[in-house]
C-alpha cells in the first residue's frame, strides 16, 4: 500500500518555526523517527518511510503554502495515486491548540493551502489532518500574525507529544483506515501527561 502525506507549510528560515508550517514539522519529526532523509526533488522535499507494509512518500511542498495544491496535483500523478491514499496534515487556528481533527473531505476553513489543493484537484474529497494552534486572541482580519507567529515556550514544550500523536494519526489512517483513525485520534492531547512526567524528572 502506498500512500502520499503532504505537510504543509513554507520554505525558508524566517518560516521554520512558525504555527503554520506545522505540517512541515510533523514529517520532519517522523522522517526523523524512521531515520530518513529528505532529497529535493520536483516542488518539494520528499523522503519515503515505512510502518507496517505501508508505504509513505511524505512531501514538503517547495511551492509556497498558496501553492500547495501545484505539488500536491504533481506527486499524486508521479507515485500513480487515487485521492484515496493522499493526506493532508495542515495548522488550523480554528482549533483549540493541541486537538487534533481528521476529516475524509471538506471545505477548506480559509485555509489557502488546502484552497488550492482544492482548485489543482478539482475536489476536496481528501483526507486531511488538522492539527489545532487556537487564534491567540486575534481579531478577524489579524489572524495571519498568528499564524506565521512563533510558538510560545509552553507550546514548543507540548510540541513533540503533538507531533507523535500526529505521526500515529497519519499511520493509522493508512494501515487501518480513515474511520479508526478518527475515533481514536479526533480529540484533545492530554498535556497534562507529559507535565506530569516532567515533574516526576524534576522530582528523581
Amino acid at each position: 500500500m502506498n500512500f502520499l502525506v503532504a505537510g504543509l507549510g513554507n520554505i525558508g528560515a524566517e518560516y521554520a518555526d512558525t504555527r503554520h508550517n506545522i505540517g512541515f514539522m510533523v514529517l520532519d519529526a517522523w522522517a526523523q523517527a524512521s531515520n530518513a532523509v529528505f532529497k529535493a526533488d520536483r516542488y518539494g522535499a520528499v523522503a519515503e518511510v515505512s510502518f507496517k507494509g505501508a508505504k509513505f512518500t511524505l512531501l514538503k511542498p517547495s511551492t509556497y503554502m498558496n501553492l500547495s495544491g501545484k505539488a500536491v496535483n504533481y506527486w499524486l500523478q508521479k507515485l500513480k495515486l487515487e485521492r484515496e491514499r493522499l493526506l493532508v496534515i495542515v495548522d488550523d487556528l480554528a482549533i483549540p491548540f493541541g486537538t487534533l481533527r481528521m476529516r475524509k473531505r471538506g471545505s477548506a476553513g480559509g485555509h489557502n493551502g488546502l484552497k488550492s489543493i482544492d482548485y489543482c484537484l478539482a475536489s476536496d474529497d481528501y483526507a486531511r489532518l488538522r492539527i489545532g494552534t487556537g487564534n491567540g486572541g486575534f481579531a478577524e482580519g489579524h489572524q495571519v500574525d498568528f499564524v506565521l507567529g512563533e510558538w510560545l515556550l509552553e507550546e514548543k514544550r507540548a510540541m513533540p507529544l503533538i507531533l507523535n500523536q500526529a505521526m500515529d494519526a497519519a499511520r493509522c489512517f493508512a494501515v487501518e483506515g480513515i474511520d479508526r483513525a478518527m475515533t481514536r485520534f479526533n480529540h484533545a492531547i492530554d498535556l497534562t501527561s507529559r507535565n506530569n512526567d516532567n515533574q516526576a524528572k524534576k522530582e528523581d
